[in-house]
């Protein structure tokens, strides 16, 4: 007796197509289902990296300090010995093992960028005559015994100091910064303090940004300290480079010098799981279970200080605020991409109706349905998900195993599940003919008017719950990112009630005339199947998603433009404080790109002869062309006749707060010999010149005693090397600022535009996924469709009336769909706007913008409008081409279309 076939080996050799475009379909879905939280991973854990090593060393090193040796125990009954043996190089040495080998896994030290040693707690003043003496003194001198000074730096001059023991004369070395600007030569003598320092050597730093040198960033550049008041005096401040095994003589110092650790941490191989674990780690040294252990093992007096923990903290912060809208893209990516696969196993079901209702009606149970169906399926999109994952993981090397697995899971079971599922609630009950089921007769059950209700009262409890408590760190959860999703769901599931009432509306008149193309294809358009909701849902969930991710990527953008023109109040400035040569405005118009210079006299602290203590800046300024840039930027527009007129008093614009200090009369300001009189005729929030903070802007040519100290330069593409060569031929070292260079700058965190890509991404497969929901409404409709024409034909329908049949039919539901999306997105947006604060993922971590206020969401025109053309445009040329191919056909081969015997 013959074998009887396998159900599944069967089915796969009659349809490989299908078998193929599902397998297709679930390897792609699984693939971005699956990268997705890896890519969320990588760029959260290049965001970490990035904040640590970028972040300045004496932010990110952890320092170890050990106290006064009061409570120091040791044999000995000598207490200089005892606070020698402290100082010694070998002890150091031992208790920086001791540090390095404590410290827990994820905080790793960058042992090449940390360092230790002795160091004077004050700075002590230099008798020498010889040095360079400003108003508040002679310099002072800080002491150090860093190790390693010889493999991190190059010896220009002279050899490097080597040991000295006592309170006499040690050797030492300076950098060459260090001598430049104090005069100090090899040879020289240094007396600072009770200490004497012969200088032995000049070096230059290696690596000078980085930990060794910058922890501490007197060790490499001396810097300027400041004694006396009122007013504050300068005396130079600089380092002397001496040998660790000179650390004794610095007991001569009044106060007891201080040994230190510095721990410089290593990014390179964290991730961002090991976040928590750091942050912990880091609480742990600074006072915790680490700090008493370090004290057992190194010193009772060591103590622990950073700001790691207040950057890691930080980091958090904007990790959270950009999490929950990114996860709106996810939501809305995953919606299209669910109903999909839910599509793909209804057309499938349609395509097999007759063969599955033939088969309950000999008898076939519904389990034993499901579970051909499922096996059918399983062998397809089982294999397909698996492969997606592992081309995840591969594409995607970095990141979380654990969320992947578990997305291409929901991906396989969904897409296995759709179309036994499908099948099994199609065919519950065993019959041939399942009379109409359209949209203008469908009655819905009351499980699913249910199932409605219970979407309607989510999306409302996500809308107000958004509202309220916004997209702030740790207040957004699921419910609250899915909130555009299920408004489109909602407004999907509205549309679908309210679709059958114009097409009622619109046949009546359509009956009337002579013409039948009209009437049949709205006749036809209600005649389509109740399942058209899933569809128009695939579409109104895309077209919402991509204007709502459209709105944030055009926010985001405009933020930035709005927070870089606030920095530099043009676009492109010129500024210095000592005041800019005459002819720098006149080479700067020669610069490619260049359209109008703007010069200004700016001084910082303008004294308003008032009790107040607020800085005030006076902008000085030619009123016709300074307007002209205001207008421009739109910072504080005025017209430029308020700056003219008056006698003998200045007219000025002032901010709300200086308008207080100098009330509605005439008032005398300026520093003493240059004093004059204004009057406030205006107020301004902003102004170019100085876009953040008070000001009082007036007339250049009224003010004393005024020279040009800043340029303001608008333009097109103004380029930055003419711009910079332009600057250095005028001679002078003023500082250049380009709106373009700052703009950059403000989308370097791996956060920011990790989060941006992974927008675009989601937006772009949203909206890949609805024009293919499109393509299987229209697949599903099509044998019938090429039927009804083959008919009609033989009733004498031209091939143009059959073409613009199939097209007038499908515009309804793309109109609905189009429209309704743009709607839907347009009031999602507006809905959700208040508790959406794009700040963070404008301008990360940021400062200065306050002026700006919160960055909320606005509706972008073209993110509405064009992805809703984009889908009418679709929809029409797939029916035309559909209808071309159709007509092309012998009345036979038409005829027989969708008859599969």
């Amino acid at each position: 007796m013959r074998a009887v076939a396998p159900w599944v080996r069967t089915r796969l050799r009659t349809s490989p197509g299908a078998a193929v475009a599902l397998l297709v379909l679930v390897l792609v879905t699984s693939f971005l289902a699956a990268a997705f939280p890896r890519a969320v991973d990588g760029y959260e854990s290049d965001g970490l990296r990035q904040e640590i090593s970028a972040a300045s060393p004496d932010r990110s090193v952890i320092q170890f300090t050990e106290g006064p040796a009061e409570e120091f125990t040791d044999t000995s009954d000598d207490p200089e010995a005892d606070a020698a043996y402290r100082l010694r190089p070998e002890r150091l040495t031992k208790a920086y093992r001791a540090i390095l080998s404590a410290l827990p896994g994820p905080l790793r030290a960058n042992v090449d960028q940390s360092a230790y040693g002795v160091r004077s707690v004050e700075p002590e003043r230099a008798g020498d005559a010889w040095l360079p003496e400003l108003d508040g003194g002679r310099p002072a001198f800080t002491f150090s015994t860093q190790a390693g000074l010889g493999d991190h730096s190059t010896l220009l001059k002279g050899r490097l100091p080597r040991a000295g023991k006592g309170s006499g004369t040690v050797e030492g070395a300076v950098t060459a910064a260090t001598a430049a600007a104090l005069r100090i030569t090899v040879g020289a003598t240094v007396h600072a303090g009770p200490i004497t320092v012969r200088v032995t050597g000049i070096v230059t730093p290696r690596n000078p940004q980085l930990g060794y040198w910058s922890t501490e960033p007197v060790l490499r550049t001396p810097t300027l300290l400041y004694v006396g008041q009122p007013v504050p005096m300068p005396y130079w401040h600089g380092a002397l480079l001496l040998d660790p095994g000179s650390a004794e003589a610095l007991l001569a110092l009044p106060n007891a010098p201080e040994p230190y650790w510095r721990i410089a941490p290593d990014p390179s191989g964290l991730d961002i799981a090991d976040l928590s674990e750091l942050r912990d780690s880091v609480a742990s040294a600074e006072g915790g279970p680490l700090r008493t252990e370090l004290r057992d093992s190194v010193s009772p007096e060591l103590d622990a200080g950073t700001t790691l923990d207040e950057l890691l903290l930080g980091f958090d912060d904007i990790r959270a605020a950009i999490g929950p809208v990114v996860a709106v893209a996810a939501f809305g990516a995953g919606s299209v991409a669910f109903v999909v696969l839910l599509m793909a196993g209804g057309l499938a079901v349609a395509r097999r109706n007759r063969e599955l209702a033939l088969v309950r009606a000999r008898g076939g149970s519904l389990p034993g349905l499901f579970s051909r169906l499922l096996r059918e399926t399983a062998v397809v999109a089982l294999p397909a998900a698996a492969g997606g994952c592992a081309l995840a993981l591969v594409a995607v090397p970095h990141g979380a195993l654990l969320p992947s697995l578990l997305a291409s899971g929901v991906v396989a079971l969904v897409a296995c599940t759709a179309l036994p599922a499908r099948a099994a609630f199609a065919h519950r009950r065993a019959r041939l003919d399942g009379g109409r089921d359209d949209v203008t007769h469908h009655r819905p059950s009351r499980r699913r008017v249910v199932a409605e209700v219970t979407l309607l009262t989510l999306a409302v409890g996500a809308v107000v719950a958004l509202r309220r408590r916004g997209t702030a760190p740790g207040a957004a959860d699921e419910l609250v990112s899915a909130a555009p999703v299920l408004v489109a769901v909602v407004a999907a599931l509205l549309l679908v009630r309210l679709y059958p009432l114009p097409l009622r509306l619109l046949t009546l008149p359509m009956a009337r005339r002579r013409g039948v193309v009209g009437f049949l294809s709205l006749a036809r358009a209600g005649r389509s199947p109740a399942t058209t909701v899933l569809p128009l849902l695939a579409l109104l969930v895309a077209l919402t998603t991509a204007a709502f991710g459209g709105s944030v990527l055009s926010g985001v953008d405009g933020a930035r433009d709005r927070a870089a023109l606030v920095t530099v109040g043009a676009d492109a400035r010129i500024a210095a404080l000592d005041g800019l040569p005459d002819s720098l405005a006149q080479q700067v118009r020669k610069v490619p790109g260049v359209q109008e210079v703007v010069p200004i006299f700016l001084e910082t602290e303008l004294d308003l002869r008032d009790t107040g203590t607020r800085n005030v800046t006076l902008v000085a300024v030619e009123p016709d062309a300074y307007a002209r840039l205001a207008r421009a930027t739109q910072l504080g527009e005025f017209g430029a006749g308020r700056l003219r007129g008056g006698s003998d008093a200045v007219p000025a614009l002032v901010t709300p707060a200086v308008a207080e200090r100098l009330g509605d009369t005439e008032a005398l300001i300026g520093p003493a010999g240059a004093m004059f009189t204004v009057r406030t005729v205006g107020v301004l929030e902003t102004t170019p010149a100085v876009p953040v903070g008070d000001f009082v802007l007036v007339d250049a040519s009224r003010v004393p005693n005024r020279a040009t100290t800043a340029l303001l330069l608008t333009g097109q593409d103004i380029s930055p090397a003419g711009l910079r060569s332009a600057v250095r031929a005028a001679g002078g070292d003023p500082v250049v600022a380009l709106r373009s260079e700052v703009r950059a700058g403000l989308t370097e965190s791996p956060v920011q535009s990790g989060a941006e890509r992974i927008y675009v991404v989601a937006a772009a497969t949203g909206a890949g996924y609805a024009v293919l929901a499109l393509l299987l409404s229209l697949l599903q409709a099509a044998p019938e469709r090429t039927a009804l024409l083959a008919r009609l034909r033989t009733m004498g329908l031209t091939r143009g009336q059959s073409r613009r049949l199939l097209v007038l039919e499908s515009l309804p539901q793309t109109l609905l769909a189009a429209s309704g999306g743009a709607l839907v997105g347009w009031g999602a947006i507006q809905l959700l706007a208040p508790g959406i604060d794009l700040g963070r993922l404008s301008l990360g971590s940021q400062s200065g913008f306050a002026t700006l206020g919160a960055v909320r969401l606005a509706p972008d025109p073209a993110s509405l409008l064009l992805p809703a053309f984009a889908v009418v445009v679709i929809a029409v040329g797939v029916c035309a081409v559909q209808a071309w191919v159709a007509t092309r056909r012998t009345t036979t081969t038409e005829l027989r279309v969708g008859d599969t015997r």
